[in-house]
C-alpha cells in the first residue's frame, strides 16, 4: 500500500513540474520584441534609409493634422505634411549623414503636435548624392507627365551638362510667373509638376520644383531649396554635374554643385531676388 502511495506521489510532482515547465515556456509567455519600424498608429518602411530615403504612413484611424519630422543632431527641425488615409509618402534626410531623429506626429485639441512614433537612426549615405534623386512628397516625378517630357527632350543629350541647360531652358521659358499666386499662396503649399506644366505658370516654388523633379528623372542630382533672398522668401535648386557644362551662361562646376534660379530668368519681379 505504501508503495502504491509512493508511485502516486511521484506521479502527481512529475505531471506538475511538466505543467510548470509548459507554462513557463510556452511561447506565449515571451515578451515580444517592441517594433522599431512602427506602432498600431504609424510606420516607417526602412527599405531605402541607406539612401537618405524613408517612407511612413499613418495608420490611428483619427480624421487629425499628422506631422512628419526629421530632425539631424545639431540641425534644424524639417516638418512636412502626412495624410491621415493611412497612404505611404516619401522623404529624403537631406541633411548629410548623422544621428537623425524621426517622429510622427499628431495634432491635439489644443493646437499641439505630440510625438505617435518616434525613431532614432544613425544615417550612413551608401552615396551622398542618393537622397536628391528620389521621388518625394515634395519632389514627385514617378509616372508624371514631366518625367516623361524630360525623357523626351533630352533623349539625344550627350553630357550631364546638356541635360542640365535643355530642362533649364525649357522650364524658364514655358513657364510665366503668377503675381496674383505670388500673393494668395497658403502655407504648406506642395506644387504638382503636372498640374504647372499644365498651368503654364507658377510662383517660385513651381519652377524650382518642376526643374528639380525633370532633372532627378533624368539621374540628375538636384536639391530644391527654400529660404531668403534678399528679404524675400524664394525658391531655387542646386544641380550636380560629372562633366561640368554652362547654362544661361552660368558655369556648372564639374563634379559638384551649382545653384540655378529657373524662376530669375524667367522674369521673377522681385528686386530682392534679382539682387540675390
Amino acid at each position: 500500500m505504501r508503495r502504491i502511495n509512493r508511485l502516486g506521489v511521484l506521479s502527481v510532482l512529475a505531471l506538475l513540474l511538466l505543467l510548470a515547465a509548459f507554462f513557463l515556456l510556452r511561447p506565449g509567455k515571451v515578451s515580444p520584441t517592441p517594433d522599431p519600424y512602427g506602432n498600431s498608429q504609424a510606420q516607417l518602411d526602412p527599405a531605402r534609409l541607406a539612401e537618405g530615403v524613408v517612407s511612413f504612413r499613418y495608420t490611428g484611424g483619427e480624421e487629425k493634422r499628422v506631422k512628419v519630422q526629421v530632425t539631424r543632431a545639431g540641425g534644424r527641425d524639417y516638418n512636412y505634411d502626412l495624410a491621415n488615409d493611412g497612404s505611404w509618402e516619401t522623404y529624403s534626410l537631406t541633411d548629410g549623414e548623422g544621428d537623425y531623429t524621426l517622429r510622427v506626429l499628431t495634432q491635439k485639441e489644443n493646437g499641439r503636435y505630440t510625438p505617435v512614433y518616434t525613431l532614432e537612426y544613425a544615417l550612413a549615405l551608401t552615396d551622398p548624392k542618393a537622397p536628391f534623386l528620389a521621388s518625394t512628397q515634395f519632389v514627385r516625378y514617378e509616372g508624371t507627365g514631366a518625367a516623361a517630357l524630360a525623357e523626351e527632350l533630352t533623349e539625344e543629350a550627350q553630357s550631364d551638362g546638356e541635360v542640365i541647360g535643355i530642362l533649364f531652358d525649357h522650364v524658364a521659358g514655358s513657364l510665366t510667373y503668377d503675381e496674383t499666386q505670388a500673393e494668395t499662396v497658403e502655407r504648406g503649399y506642395v506644387p504638382h509638376v503636372d498640374e504647372v506644366l499644365e498651368r503654364g505658370e507658377g510662383i517660385c516654388v513651381d519652377y524650382a520644383t518642376l526643374l528639380c523633379a525633370m532633372a532627378r528623372s533624368r539621374g540628375i542630382p538636384c536639391k530644391l531649396v527654400m529660404g531668403d533672398a534678399g528679404g524675400s522668401y524664394h525658391a531655387w535648386v542646386e544641380v550636380w554635374s560629372e562633366d561640368g557644362g554652362t547654362v544661361a551662361d552660368i558655369p556648372l562646376k564639374e563634379g559638384g554643385w551649382t545653384l540655378l534660379d529657373p524662376t530669375f530668368l524667367s522674369g521673377e519681379p522681385s528686386e530682392e531676388v534679382r539682387e540675390f
